[in-house]
């Protein structure tokens, strides 16, 4: 997971800083998210898929598909 939501970030240009904002973190935190020191929450983790439009099942490295789920 740690190296998905990295690549998502670096693909999408994004810094630490911003993508820490978008959640309403701190920088450190994101970071020791994305280093697998600290976990993700869940409301993070929707938040995330919904910012860079791919499922949650996609981040956590259960599925390879990017493209989310339909909306119910």
């Amino acid at each position: 997971m740690k190296n998905r939501i990295r690549d998502l970030r670096e693909d999408n240009n994004k810094s630490q800083f911003e993508v820490a904002k978008i959640l309403g973190i701190q920088q450190n935190s994101y970071s020791q998210i994305e280093t697998g020191k600290n976990t993700l929450q869940v409301d993070h983790l929707i938040k995330l898929a919904k910012f860079y439009e791919t499922s949650t099942d996609y981040i956590l490295g259960l599925t390879n598909e990017m493209k989310p789920y339909p909306k119910v």
